[in-house]
Parts: structure tokens; C-alpha cells; sequence
């Protein structure tokens, strides 16, 4: 009876210093499978645009296996994952060919989106291509834009969202400050620079207070870009490029994985 005590004691002990060198035991593997479907959502700061390494099958929607979903999928293996994020997509485009995949088993659902219903491309190529006082007048417009109408477009889908997938935890993405302030950068003019970081503050806020009136996690990547804007000297968001304009102030795969997963990561 002593000698099997001692043997089975023995057997704790060696698990015990097993684990604890390999951390390999069945819980903590189980807890990096996640319970129920996880589907991904928005645009193409959640489709990957800017990252590279896109699926085929993907088309134009340039679905990337270096974008935050992608990579959130491959590390926490959910029981089902559906990737319907698409570049250029606005709220009426999720809630025209995104959300089939959402149903009563769905456990988790990003979404980045309201940028390009604001005319984001339209206010950068306006900022590049003219005046300060051109660029300031159509990122007041969006404001405009993101003040009248954007609220309610962003209740039709998070509501959406909400019906389809009655109990899935969803977290919403915000979108980066584009530029590093008060540095010396080739390019635009501070002013232009200082106006477009706040518009990006103006929509953050707009969706944060859309996200969380419908109880959503709200998840703010500006924490996470900061030291990482243009004109940082280490971005990880991709400048204007004439030979690939879609790509333009875009994350790069290190703004997927350093900037966006972290914070998908803190609150998944």
C-alpha cells in the first residue's frame, strides 16, 4: 500500500514537472480550441488588403492569410470559420452577401466597416491630389456624413448581426491614425496629416458609441499603430503607391499581426 502510494506520487510529481515544462496537458490544450463558429466580417482592413499573401479564391475581395481573422483562426481553431470580409465592402455590402454564414451557433463575429461608406478613398485621393483647404472641406463633408447617416447604416447591420447570430460575442474594429505628428515626412502638409488623423478619431468614435449602444466590444487598433504611423520611420501602414493604389493606406502584414490581433487577441 506504501510502495503504490509512493509510486502514484511519484507519477504526480513527474506529470507535474512534465507540464509544467511543456505545457501540454488536455485542459490547457482545450483552451486553445475555441467553442462555436467564428465568422469575419467588413472591409478590407479586415479582409487584409495591404498584407500579401491572398486567397485565391478570394478574387477581389483580397482575403489574406496574414489579416487578423486569418490568423486568429489558425491559432485558436474554432469549430467552423468563415471568412466573408471583403475589400471595398460598405454597410449595405455586408448586409447584402456577408452574413449567410451567421446562425444560432455562430460563438464569434469581427467587423471593421463605415470607413468607405464615409468616402475614405475619396477624402485620401482629394488630400493627395489638392489643396489643404480642398482636403479639409471633403473630410468635413465625411464628418458630415459620419454625423447624419452613418449611425443608422451601422444599426441596420449590427442589428442584423445580432438576429442571425443570437449568441455570438461581437467585437467591433476601429480603424488606425494614419500619420505620426510633428516629425519631418515627404508628403503632405501637417495640416493635411493633422486633419485626417482626426477624422479617423471622429469615425473610432462613431463606431465605438454605435458598438456599444448594441452591447458590441468596441476594439480601438489606434493604442496599437501608435509608433507605427506614416511618417514613424517604422509603419506598418502602406503609403500612397502609384504602381498599387489599392493598397494604399492599408495595414501591412506586421499592422495585421502587431496592430489588429492584439487587440482581436484582449477581447475575442
Amino acid at each position: 500500500m506504501r510502495r503504490s502510494r509512493f509510486a502514484a506520487y511519484v507519477g504526480s510529481l513527474l506529470l507535474a514537472v512534465g507540464t509544467a515544462l511543456t505545457g501540454a496537458t488536455t485542459a490547457q490544450a482545450s483552451q486553445l480550441a475555441a467553442p462555436g463558429g467564428y465568422v469575419a466580417l467588413g472591409d478590407s482592413y479586415s479582409s487584409g488588403v495591404g498584407a500579401g499573401s491572398y486567397i485565391s479564391a478570394s478574387g477581389d475581395c483580397k482575403r489574406s492569410t496574414k489579416a487578423y481573422p486569418y490568423l486568429w483562426a489558425a491559432a485558436h481553431s474554432p469549430s467552423s470559420f468563415d471568412f466573408t470580409a471583403c475589400s471595398g465592402a460598405r454597410t449595405g455590402d455586408v448586409l447584402a452577401s456577408q452574413l449567410t454564414p451567421l446562425s444560432a451557433t455562430t460563438a464569434l463575429v469581427s467587423i471593421s466597416v463605415g470607413g468607405n461608406d464615409a468616402g475614405f478613398a475619396d477624402v485620401m485621393t482629394t488630400c493627395v491630389l489638392q489643396s489643404d483647404s480642398s482636403c479639409l472641406s471633403r473630410i468635413n463633408t465625411a464628418k458630415a456624413y459620419v454625423d447624419s447617416t452613418l449611425p443608422g447604416k451601422l444599426d441596420g447591420v449590427y442589428s442584423a448581426i445580432r438576429s442571425k447570430a443570437p449568441n455570438a460575442r461581437v467585437v467591433v474594429l476601429g480603424y488606425p491614425r494614419f500619420y505620426k505628428l510633428g516629425t519631418t515626412c515627404v508628403g503632405l502638409s501637417e495640416t493635411k496629416r493633422k486633419a485626417i488623423n482626426d477624422a479617423a478619431d471622429y469615425l473610432d468614435t462613431a463606431i465605438a458609441k454605435r458598438a456599444a449602444n448594441h452591447r458590441y466590444v468596441f476594439g480601438d487598433v489606434r493604442t496599437t499603430f501608435t509608433g507605427h504611423e506614416l511618417c514613424s520611420g517604422s509603419s506598418w501602414l502602406h503609403s500612397l503607391n502609384w504602381l498599387n493604389v489599392g493598397e494604399s493606406y492599408h495595414p501591412t502584414a506586421a499592422g495585421q499581426s502587431g496592430g489588429y490581433l492584439p487587440v482581436f487577441n484582449g477581447l475575442a
